[in-house]
């Protein structure tokens, strides 16, 4: 089947050891299950990867039918985690339908691995995916964005880096923008002059040094105001939206899964 080959951003965010052991994990993982998209997601689709960053392969794959109707139906998610030839992998795919479910939900795992431009590797499939997508984008976006930025900034509490401060401003400026435009946004970078965060470059430089990098005690409570301002403007926006509250075409995402299972029987 046809492939589309890597994008531009990811092609240049990679080494080319990296992009070495990431197509060879792909081409055994492809041996096994038939991808619709692999996503590099994490520190490289945020905007601030480091050395010492994984390679955070993001995927949906689409099951054969037959499998789905015996006895023995096979898992919908496939995970691998290893460290090849000194880079850290961590691979994880989900079935098409159990990706269709959170997408309707307002996931934004699966709508960033659909949505986003750090595409490694896609199928025809792809585009039609795309289409359904951005037209199954609500207001249950909100949920997914606000409950992540919450959970990352309990990580922080419990232990402080440069990192985690970033996940929690990354993740609400992300639900922000998309609940106010309609445009999802994984790229912290291109976020935060628009949202009067340009003092979270400096913190950029700090992380690209290394995952595991400190805070100043200092700078996180000058951090704290800021914040609670964001994620109070992450409320806001769902209150004036521009998406719908639900989305608006889950009979014709159902039809198109249906679709591809019937492509698939045979």
């Amino acid at each position: 089947m046809e492939r589309i080959v890597p994008r531009a951003p990811v092609t240049e965010a990679l080494t080319a050891a990296q992009m070495a052991v990431a197509t060879r994990v792909l081409q055994q993982e492809e041996a096994s299950r038939e991808h619709v998209v692999v996503y590099l997601s994490g520190a490289h689709a945020y905007g601030f990867p480091s050395p010492d960053s994984d390679l955070d392969l993001k995927a949906i794959h689409v099951a054969r039918t037959t499998d789905l109707l015996g006895f023995e139906v096979p898992p919908p998610t496939h995970d691998r985690a290893e460290v090849i030839d000194g880079v850290e992998i961590d691979y994880t795919s989900n079935e098409l339908a159990h990706a269709l479910v959170g997408i309707l939900a307002g996931n934004g795992n699966f709508l960033e691995r659909v949505l986003g431009r750090m595409t490694v590797l896609g199928s025809p499939l792809l585009a039609e995916l795309q289409a359904l997508c951005t037209q199954a984008l609500s207001q249950r976006v909100h949920k997914h964005y606000r409950g992540f930025a919450l959970n990352q900034l309990r990580f922080l509490e419990k232990g402080p880096t440069v990192k985690k401060l970033l996940y929690v401003l990354r993740t609400a400026t992300t639900g922000i923008h998309l609940l106010t435009t309609g445009e999802l946004e994984p790229d912290l970078t291109r976020l935060v002059d628009r949202y009067d965060l340009g003092d979270a470059a400096a913190l950029v430089l700090q992380k690209r040094t290394g995952e595991r990098v400190g805070i100043d005690p200092a700078l996180l409570e000058a951090w704290r105001p800021k914040v609670e301002r964001l994620l109070a403007r992450l409320d806001e926006a769902r209150e004036t939206s521009v998406l719908p509250e639900h989305p608006t075409n889950e009979a014709l995402v159902r039809e198109w899964l249906l679709s591809v299972r019937k492509t698939r029987l045979t």
